[in-house]
């Protein structure tokens, strides 16, 4: 078994090594700032499939951020009405708050809202071009679902994770200190134990084209993404499949809210089920039903700009409803009509979005197109401090990967690609000022293997069958106790990536039963909503004792 041995820093002088693990916009940033703000640090960036695979490459809709604008410079569209009202950091915290359905952590949302400015700042410091309103230098700002206000940033209109992810690529090429490693798949989390019993983080195991090995390190950052992955629809790629989560869970950090599992309303609905973004919607798109009726008023006062947790189980009831009263065999379907837009404003403004959708033989300019709720966004996640620290010293966690609480039971729109620039560079001064202690956690014990009794082999479609019928958009106790067992029967996958969907699935079943009343995205069908001033607390879990040793 090789050993990645270390380097140095720039120079050849001494430095502290951090392994990051994941190249999305939040390894991306980690990595980047740690290297600004200690260029003796030696960083390894570890990219499972090519550089840049991730979530964040598929990101259209924009970020948000409530940004500086000049004096006199009026509202960012010269308009009035809710697209144009002046914005505030106060007023993005309300949002992020009220969306998080109250169990967003209130000290984290004020760290990500008054971030943003500096994170905005931070990327274009590393290339990123952000779209201007017509002539002007001022950037051009949409709105999206329970955002008070026009503050959504975005990049070729609609390929603004894509152009982030083009910037931050730059930067990591153009410092030529930092190491980076393509297709290789980090399989454990390495642990020194102290005196005291406890463990630290000190490198990463990995497989690679050339075999296995280990990379030591002082500190190690999961940045690896969601787990999309789960379902049968998911507009995350092949690669978000949990590794962050399982990373932690079998080195003992605390994990919590994995009930918590955003659906994305509006797919398309044809194979790979691509992303249509929400701003379609914020620009005055409408889902309708097959005979063209408008019906998300009917769900919330808030239409089609309602929550993305209300919006998606909108569409899902529709389906059910229509799926009832079918007199064939056709499957029922929902539209988003984007025909009152106008092809040159669609081309415009969503020009990928114009040459995906004709791309499957479908004009969006002329005729609705056919969407579906897709899985989207993991709201849980490795238990992290607003500094990415873990409950493992020497361990940290950024991104989707993490859970600081600053989404609570359901993420505002636009809030994720902000999330992986602010804790990103928390993380990485964080790191660069010596670590610091890690943080305690209250956690309930949890051993998953006292109830496994693995008697069957399954496929990952098996996998994302069982999820998406028993512990998607619509939940009931039983579905979950049915998953649950099934679950616990199937034997662990030799593909690392299929062992890791498997683990976080029966965490997230674990999770979900356990949260009985309904609550942001966790819908449970079968029992009453929790008071919206008053939800069940968050929960927090960590392995037992017995398997603490991965």
């Amino acid at each position: 078994m090789r050993t990645v041995p270390a380097s140095g820093g720039r120079n050849g002088s001494p430095g502290l090594r951090t392994v990051v693990v994941g190249a999305g916009i939040a390894g991306l940033q980690t990595a980047l700032v740690l290297r600004r703000l200690d260029p003796t640090a030696e960083v390894v960036l570890v990219s499972k499939g090519p550089l840049g695979e991730s979530n964040t490459e598929y990101a259209q809709g924009g970020i948000a951020a409530v940004v500086p604008r000049p004096a006199g410079a009026g509202m960012p569209d010269g308009g009035a009405g809710p697209a144009s009202v002046l914005d505030s950091v106060q007023a993005h915290i309300a949002d992020t708050l009220r969306a998080g359905a109250g169990l967003a952590d209130a000290d984290a949302v004020a760290v990500l809202c008054e971030g943003a400015a500096e994170g905005i700042a931070a990327l274009e410091h590393s290339g990123a071009v952000f779209d201007t309103a017509g002539a002007t230098a001022l950037p051009a700002l949409g709105r999206e679902s329970a955002h008070f206000a026009a503050r959504i940033l975005h990049i070729g209109g609609d390929t603004t994770g894509a152009g982030l992810v083009d910037a931050l690529l730059g930067a990591v090429r153009a410092d030529g200190d930092l190491r980076v490693l393509e297709h290789t798949v980090v399989t454990r989390v390495l642990l020194d134990a102290a005196p005291d019993g406890s463990s630290h983080a000190t490198g990463v195991e990995v497989v690679a084209a050339d075999g296995t090995g280990r990379i030591t390190a002082d500190a190690v950052v999961l940045a690896t993404g969601g787990a999309g992955q789960l379902f049968e629809h998911t507009t995350n790629p092949a690669v978000a499949t949990g590794d962050g989560v399982a990373l932690a869970w079998r080195a003992g950090a605390v994990v919590a809210d994995l009930e918590f599992f955003q659906f994305h309303p509006t797919s398309l609905d044809v194979p790979g089920n691509p992303l249509l973004s929400e701003a379609v919607r914020g620009e005055g798109a409408r889902l309708v039903d097959g005979a063209g009726r408008a019906f998300m008023t009917d769900y919330h006062p808030d239409g089609d700009l309602a929550p993305r947790d209300v919006v998606a189980r909108g569409l899902a009831d529709r389906l059910a409803r229509d799926r009832s009263r079918a007199a064939t065999d056709r499957a029922p379907q929902v539209f988003l009509d984007a025909t009152a837009l106008g092809g040159a404003f669609l081309a415009g403004r969503f020009p990928s979005l114009t040459a995906l959708t004709a791309q499957h033989g479908l004009d969006w300019s002329s005729a609705p197109v056919p969407v579906v709720p897709a899985a989207h966004y993991w709201m849980g996640g490795v238990r992290t401090d607003t500094d990415g620290r873990t409950s493992v010293p020497g361990l940290f966690a950024v991104g989707e990967a993490a859970c600081t609480g600053v989404h609570g039971a359901n993420r505002l729109a636009s809030n994720s690609l902000l999330e992986g620039v602010v804790f990103g560079a928390r993380c990485a001064a964080a790191i660069a000022a010596g670590r610091g202690a890690a943080p305690v956690f209250d956690a309930e014990p949890v051993d998953l293997e006292a109830e496994a009794a693995p008697t069957q082999a399954f496929t990952r479609r098996d996998l994302q069958a069982l999820m998406s019928d028993h512990a998607g958009l619509l939940r009931t106790g039983e579905g979950l106790d049915l998953a649950r067992k099934h679950l616990a029967s199937f034997r662990v996958d030799a593909d690392p990536e299929n062992a890791n969907l498997l683990l976080c699935a029966r965490l997230l079943v674990h999770a979900a039963a356990n949260r009985v009343r309904s609550c942001g995205a966790h819908f449970r069908s079968d029992q009453p909503a929790s008071p919206p001033d008053r939800p069940d607390p968050s929960r927090s879990y960590v392995r037992a004792p017995r398997g603490r040793t991965p």
